[in-house]
């Protein structure tokens, strides 16, 4: 009983220790968090099937400030996908660290505080891009054109469930 008790803690330890490096793990280019949240700067992106111009283009990304989650770096290139899981290379110079969220819930409201009982501030349409401002451990503010307000974080894509940002 005893050796397969050790196997099972090993295997234990291995995959919290391969959990702990993927939450830890640094892009190769730029040393930033993979994954990470970026913004497409460009009102057009193309987006290759691999990290080159030689790459066949499988389609273009065509909303300005649409967040995208970076999974990879090669040179000037970097993997991303959007929040329906569609991806491929785009050169870095089409993003932006500016952050953007895209709000899920239709007829969000945004709340003058970061509280469900806070007076509601304005609505927000499901699929709008907003700029995301901060975050605490369950909401985020964020605005677009003129108005902004609090939301739940559940209720928009572009932001990792734990992030805090000031």
């Amino acid at each position: 009983m005893r050796p397969i008790i050790v196997i099972a803690l090993a295997a234990a330890i291995a995959v919290v220790g391969a959990a702990q490096l993927h939450a830890s793990e640094r892009g190769k280019v730029t040393n930033l968090p993979i994954p990470r949240y970026v913004s497409l700067k460009a009102a057009e992106g193309n987006v290759r099937r691999g990290p080159s111009l030689s790459h066949r283009i499988d389609w273009v990304f065509t909303r300005r400030n649409m967040p995208l989650e970076v999974t990879g770096e090669y040179g000037h290139w970097r993997r991303v996908r959007d929040r329906d899981g569609q991806g491929g290379w785009v050169h870095y110079s089409l993003l932006s660290g500016v952050r953007h969220v895209i709000v899920e819930q239709d007829m969000l409201e945004m709340r003058v505080k970061p509280d469900a009982e806070s007076p509601v501030n304005a609505i927000a349409e499901a699929g709008v891009i907003a700029r995301l401002e901060s975050c605490e451990l369950d909401w985020c503010r964020i605005s677009s054109n003129g108005s902004g307000g609090w939301v739940l974080k559940r209720t928009i894509w572009g932001v990792k469930p734990e992030e805090i940002k000031d």
